[in-house]
């Protein structure tokens, strides 16, 4: 697995073909959900943009009304950064990302993580390595696998580019 680290004014790191399929998707599926998938009856866009007065639905709205089209520009313009930082085509391989590019692959990650927690039914005291293994034991091909897998890989990735961010 990919693990960012820094060098000079640079944070890099090396991705199999794999790697890159995967984060590729994930980052298109976030863009997606932004444009033509965006509906505030989703859970998901609930929570990626969520209620700034929770008992005040007129100031929610209206706050939403001034601010949420920034914020949506915001997360498609950082899931961006992660499709212009990949290597092209279907081939692996070093990602080098300026400050400004690991920041907003930082916020892409977060975004992509909290959107599969909300599908995956991830709370915050939920035991990751537990609920993986319950998975592989009830189904070790099923999607669930696979999804939960995706998600601690992309924990695993926030958490390294974040360390190489402070070293």
């Amino acid at each position: 697995m990919s693990m960012f680290r820094r060098e000079g004014d640079r944070y890099v790191a090396t991705f199999a073909v794999d790697e890159v399929r995967v984060l590729r998707k994930v980052a298109s599926e976030v863009v997606g959900l932004l444009t033509d998938g965006f509906d505030h009856g989703d859970p998901v866009v609930g929570r990626l943009f969520p209620e700034v007065y929770p008992d005040d639905a007129a100031g929610s709205a209206e706050f939403r009304r001034y601010t949420e089209g920034d914020l949506k520009t915001g997360k498609i313009d950082q899931a961006g950064a992660i499709l212009a930082g990949l290597p092209d085509g279907e081939a692996g391989g070093e990602v080098r990302l300026d400050a400004e590019a690991a920041e907003a692959w930082l916020r892409a990650l977060n975004d992509a993580r909290l959107a599969m927690g909300v599908r995956l039914e991830i709370k915050d005291g939920t035991d990751l390595g537990e609920e993986l293994d319950d998975a592989v034991a009830e189904d070790p091909t099923s999607s669930r696998v696979f999804q939960l897998s995706v998600y601690a890989y992309l924990g695993y990735l926030q958490e390294s580019l974040l360390n190489a961010l402070i070293d």
